[in-house]
C-alpha cells in the first residue's frame, strides 16, 4: 500500500466529495477536512504509515496532545466527530478493514448557555450606534428578526418586501429558503439607512461607502467596537440572534414556529434555550414580540 499522506489525502477528497453530495455546507466540509489533515499530520510522525493501521491508540494520543496544546473540549469533541465520520466513510468503501475510532470517547465538557443580552444592553448597543445609520440598521435586523450575519451580508434589496413587511431569506448551501417578517423598529432603522445608502450597482442592501458589499468580517468588527462604546462585555455577534430566541420563546411564541423562522434545521436546537430562559414562557401569545 502507498503511505499514510498519500492514502488519507485520496481519502479525504473522496469524503469531501460524499458530504458535498449529502448537501453539507462549504464551511462544514473545510472543518472536516482540516480536521482530519490535522490527524494525518500527526499518525505520521508516529509512524502510522498505512492507512489501515490507523489504531484506536493512535487516535487516543492524537487526542490527548490536542489536550495538551490547550485545545477546548468542546474543539476536541469537534475534531473526534469529524475523525469518527471519516472513518465510518473510509470502512463503507472498503480501504480500512475495522473503523479504528469506534471505540474512542469524547472528551466531558460543560455546555455553557448562550450570552443573552438584557434591556438595558440592547437599549444601549442602539444608543451607541445611533448615529451610524447602517450599523443601526444592522443591530436592528439581526436582533429583531434573528436571522444569521451571513444572511444579513447577503441580503439583496429584492429581498425586502415594503409591501408585506416580509424579508426573503435566499437558500443556500443546506440552509432551504424562508420568510421571516419585520417588525416596526426594523422596517423604520432600515428605512433610515436605504435614504443615505450609496448608490451602486451592488444589489446588496449592506454595502461600504464605495459600493462594495459590507463583508462578514468587517460587520462584525464593527459590531464588536460598538459592543465596546456601550460597555457591553463578552458579547459577540451571534448573541443578537440568540437574544431575540430566547426573548420570543419567553413570550410563548410556539417553539416551531421560532425553529422555522430562525432556521434551525432540528426543533432540538431551539428547544435547549428554554433552558437558559430565567421566565416562565408566557402561554397564548404566539405574536412575534420588539425587542
Amino acid at each position: 500500500m502507498e503511505n499514510t499522506e498519500h492514502n488519507i489525502s485520496q481519502a479525504i477528497s473522496a469524503f469531501k466529495a460524499h458530504l458535498a453530495q449529502q448537501g453539507r455546507a462549504s464551511a462544514t466540509i473545510l472543518a472536516y477536512s482540516k480536521d482530519i489533515e490535522q490527524l494525518a499530520d500527526f499518525i505520521g510522525k508516529t509512524n502510522a504509515f498505512v492507512l489501515n493501521e490507523v489504531t484506536k491508540d493512535n487516535i487516543d494520543a492524537f487526542k490527548a496532545n490536542l489536550a495538551e496544546k490547550s485545545y477546548t473540549t468542546k474543539s476536541i469533541s469537534r475534531k473526534i466527530n469529524s475523525i469518527k465520520s471519516f472513518f465510518s466513510f473510509v470502512l463503507s468503501q472498503g480501504l480500512v478493514s475495522e473503523n479504528p475510532s469506534t471505540g474512542v470517547s469524547h472528551p466531558k465538557y460543560d455546555i455553557k448557555p448562550p450570552r443573552l443580552l438584557n434591556k438595558i444592553e440592547y437599549r444601549a448597543l442602539r444608543d451607541a450606534c445611533r448615529e451610524d445609520l447602517r450599523m443601526a440598521a444592522i443591530v436592528e435586523l439581526l436582533l429583531q428578526t434573528g436571522m444569521r450575519i451571513s444572511e444579513l451580508a447577503n441580503l439583496k434589496i429584492s429581498d425586502v418586501d415594503a409591501s408585506t413587511n416580509q424579508i426573503t431569506i435566499r437558500a443556500y448551501e443546506s440552509h432551504p429558503e424562508r420568510i421571516i417578517p419585520i417588525n416596526q423598529p426594523a422596517k423604520e432603522a432600515l428605512d433610515r439607512y436605504l435614504t443615505i445608502r450609496p448608490k451602486s450597482a451592488n444589489t446588496n442592501v449592506f454595502i461600504t461607502k464605495t459600493g462594495n458589499s459590507f463583508l462578514i468580517r468587517n460587520i462584525r468588527s464593527n459590531l464588536d467596537r460598538y459592543f465596546h462604546v456601550a460597555g457591553i462585555e463578552n458579547a459577540k455577534v451571534n448573541d443578537l440572534r440568540h437574544t431575540f430566541i430566547a426573548q420570543q420563546l419567553t413570550s410563548g411564541s410556539p417553539l416551531v414556529y421560532i425553529s422555522k423562522l430562525v432556521g434551525h434545521k432540528r426543533l432540538s436546537t431551539t428547544e435547549k434555550y428554554l433552558e437558559f430562559i430565567s421566565e416562565k414562557p408566557a402561554k397564548d401569545k404566539p405574536k412575534i414580540v420588539d425587542l
